[in-house]
């Protein structure tokens, strides 16, 4: 490849999934719709693939469109961490609360949980870098963070940590599924033998999943689609391109709507812990101990 895509047409091809239209996704990013339209059709050519499907009902990704979608996501992730680190080193200010977080617990609570801590310190400069529960552990360890969250099945070995928070996960798939007409839950061979559109590995979201179908006996998951983010996941269900276990914190609003539909699995047990974690023998102190508060409060425990 001669070139890399420019991250523009990235971000287009990202919110067409997110929006469900290039007229949305363009109009989000003040460009005009046939401009738009060349702009992912050179980033078709580019990559060889047929990223988006063009019909007179609008556009959708394709299954390449949605996995190209999730990688550029990540891509872009990186690439605000590189201005965000740049622009740290020319102001040489240094965050004053650097937290690591795992992907669901960065895209569904971490945003609510920084929002209050900054109404009582609006002064208060918090740096987050979004990665998965894999990886969050080095970080605290390497002194890149102070204060990490993850939705691992277990607590890191060698760190400290305090549940946050609750989850499970759903299997969820769009209105139209053959399973949404079922009238007994899955059984957990019948999951175990569909292809899954899945997390990828490292992720909490997968290790809690791959763990939980060991202790029946089914074995790992088949992936038809392994995807970097919660969002990347959901968007592809809601596409109609297969069934995901995905945390309900991210897809809350969507089963309130209508947009996917969770089904019951029998004998399968999906709840997890969500942890803040540090590498330090005592409970943090200063903005790492503000913002675990906030963590607390928010679950109505004292602080």
């Amino acid at each position: 490849m001669s070139q890399l895509p420019d991250p523009e047409s990235l971000r287009l091809l990202v919110l067409v999934g997110d929006v469900g239209s290039l007229s949305g996704a363009a109009a989000r990013l003040g460009l005009a719709q046939p401009s738009a339209s060349k702009r992912l059709s050179a980033l078709e050519r580019r990559l060889g693939l047929v990223l988006v499907d063009r019909t007179r009902r609008g556009s959708q990704l394709t299954d390449a469109g949605r996995a190209v979608a999730g990688w550029a996501q990540r891509v872009l992730q990186e690439m605000e961490g590189l201005l965000t680190g740049t622009e740290a080193l020319r102001t040489k200010r240094d965050a004053e609360l650097r937290v690591a977080a795992s992907m669901t617990v960065a895209e569904c609570l971490v945003p609510g949980w920084i929002g209050e801590l900054r109404r009582t310190r609006p002064e208060l400069y918090v740096g987050l870098q979004v990665t998965n529960s894999e990886h969050v552990p080095d970080l605290l360890r390497s002194g890149a963070a102070d204060l990490g969250f993850v939705e691992s099945p277990r607590a890191p070995a060698g760190l400290y940590a305090r549940q946050v928070a609750r989850d499970r996960l759903l299997v969820v798939v769009a209105p139209d599924h053959p399973w949404t007409r079922r009238r007994r839950p899955l059984s957990v061979a019948e999951l175990g033998a569909a292809p899954l559109v899945l997390r990828e590995r490292g992720s909490g979201t997968r290790e809690t999943l791959d763990q939980a179908l060991r202790k029946t006996g089914v074995g790992e998951p088949r992936p038809l689609l392994e995807l970097g983010s919660a969002t990347a996941v959901r968007n592809a269900v809601i596409a109609g391109t297969g069934p995901a276990v995905i945390s309900e914190l991210a897809v809350g609003a969507d089963l309130a709507d209508g947009r996917l539909v969770s089904v019951p699995v029998e004998g399968l047990e999906l709840r997890r812990d969500l942890r803040a974690v540090w590498a330090s023998g005592r409970v943090p102190v200063g903005p790492a101990a503000e913002l675990l508060a906030v963590t607390r409060r928010r679950r109505g425990l004292p602080t």
